[in-house]
């Protein structure tokens, strides 16, 4: 209830409320779904969640106490250590992605300026650099809040609070990056290294927006190669050749003299780290960044909050499929559960991958997204449950319970919502996990492929193709690998831990 409020709330008084904003956000960005001039899909997930919520409400209430066999299977899988803190972390991890631009964006949490607060994060609008104060040239663009915070350091009155970590996951490309040197009996080291430095060092303009004023070729530590040097308007005027430290030829052809340009303000000397650029604390990058720029910690949230939306939508609406064509046709039998049977054939020799490409190469770039990718996998998703559920129903209808449901005049609805369905709850929370391990895994691997999500969505199969790519940067691959492994196994602990607590033989007696 109150996520379908949030949801409502921030859409009326346009506010982008962390995971409510979700649901009007897929409904404005897919034409199909409402699109910009009324977003229905929006507010049907409002009137489901409110609904729901009520519903579940209402039978705390009037349901009368917890069924027993229930209770002691939840305290089975309690005392299933590994299972249960999985559980907890997965939860942990889920609270933590629905924090969303609290805890990752580029926009300011809040912002104090000129005596008044501003919180743009929560704003569906963009702020302009000229709402906070500054006039140059880039006064009409949006505004900039981590050079606010910059410009503002040690400002009492002005004052910019950001997000844990202050990048988007993508689209929010950043400047190269440096490293600080050290000297040490005259050979340049980098911080926290003892050994020689090879590579491209430079002194910067301004080093948080990488404005380089000279940049140098080191070997073993040394200055070694040509060099380049650039103006505070960003034109190269400057030209020379070092060796061992020593400079050997230069020229000059800037507007100013050569000493006067050589004796500009500049940082001291830096590694400069190009994309892919590896972990650098210093700078705010836990992880490096990415090949095309963008923080990797930023990123990796990025696809956790992806597979967690992925697994809301898939799931329930798999196993409602699956389930209602699995009871059907166990329950039924007869020209139903040929047909059915028929249908999976079908469905089961369809070359998956092949149907990902024709239908990636079919639907326009506009529509292409999270919910193209969600329809194919569902189209394949839900044979797995059917089948389990049909033999599932078909062994017991046949059972005392049902028979005595028919004696009494239970309707067909009746028979398979209250009596068979409860009994096929075992095998339905087994499948949940392992199924939610199956998404993640065809998600990754289709992302890996290139026949995934468009960029605009942060996914660990992209990262990991873009490691692969770069061997040179391992720090991608292996963050990208323990990331996903590491929920994996999670699911994984959970899944065998609902199995053995769920096993129907335990606490079950029936003929």
């Amino acid at each position: 209830i109150l996520l379908g409020v949030l949801a409502a709330t921030g859409e009326v008084m346009k506010l982008a409320l962390p995971t409510a904003r979700w649901f009007f956000e897929v409904s404005r960005n897919v034409p199909i779904l409402g699109g910009r001039e009324f977003p229905w899909f929006g507010w049907l997930c409002v009137a489901l969640l409110c609904g729901w919520g009520l519903t579940t409400v209402v039978r705390s209430f009037t349901s009368g106490p917890p069924n027993p066999v229930t209770v002691r299977r939840i305290r089975r899988f309690r005392e299933i250590r590994r299972g249960y803190f999985s559980l907890l972390i997965l939860l942990a991890l889920g609270g933590l992605a629905m924090l969303d631009q609290v805890v990752v964006g580029k926009r300011a949490l809040a912002v104090h300026h000129e005596g008044k607060w501003t919180f743009p994060a929560f704003l569906q609008s963009d702020l302009k650099n000229k709402d906070f104060g500054v006039n140059d040239a880039t006064a009409d663009a949006p505004a900039d809040y981590r050079k606010l915070k910059r410009l503002w350091k040690g400002n009492k009155e002005n004052r910019v609070i950001m997000p844990l970590v202050p990048y988007d996951p993508t689209g929010d490309t950043l400047q190269p990056r440096s490293r600080e040197l050290l000297q040490r009996e005259g050979i340049y080291h980098e911080n926290g290294s003892r050994k020689p430095y090879f590579g491209l060092v430079a002194k910067y303009h301004d080093v948080a927006e990488a404005r380089i004023h000279l940049r140098y070729t080191m070997r073993n530590g040394r200055l070694t190669g040509p060099a380049d040097g650039w103006d505070a308007a960003g034109l190269q005027v400057y030209r020379a050749e070092y060796k061992d430290g020593q400079l050997v030829s230069d020229a000059y052809s800037g507007t100013d003299s050569k000493e006067a340009f050589l004796s500009l303000p500049t940082s001291d000397l830096r590694a400069v780290k190009y994309h892919p650029a590896p972990p650098i604390p210093e700078e705010g990058n836990w992880l490096g960044t990415t090949s095309q720029g963008y923080d990797v910690v930023a990123y990796l949230y990025g696809g956790l909050q992806v597979n967690f939306k992925a697994a809301l939508i898939y799931l329930p609406v798999v196993y409602i499929i699956g389930i209602t064509i699995g009871m059907l046709m166990g329950y039924f039998g007869g020209w139903f559960d040929l047909m059915m049977d028929r249908v999976i054939e079908i469905f089961s020799n369809m070359p998956f991958l092949f149907v990902v490409i024709i239908f990636s190469s079919m639907v326009p770039d506009r529509y292409k997204g999270l919910p193209i990718i969600l329809t194919i996998l569902i189209l394949f998703g839900w044979i797995g449950i059917t089948s389990l559920m049909r033999t599932a129903a078909y062994r017991d209808k046949g059972r005392d319970y049902i028979s005595a449901a028919k004696v009494l005049g239970a309707s067909t609805p009746r028979i398979l919502l209250r009596h068979l369905l409860p009994n096929t709850v075992a095998i339905i929370v087994t499948l949940v996990p392992f199924t939610t391990s199956f998404l993640i895994f065809a998600l990754t691997s289709l992302d890996y492929l290139g026949f995934g999500l468009p960029p605009q969505y942060a996914t660990w199969g992209r990262l990991l193709n873009d490691g692969l790519s770069n061997l040179s940067a391992p720090w991608l691959v292996t963050s990208t690998f323990l990331v996903l492994v590491g929920l994996l196994v999670l699911i994984t602990f959970i899944g065998e831990a609902v199995r053995e607590a769920f096993d129907p033989k335990k606490f079950t007696y029936y003929r």
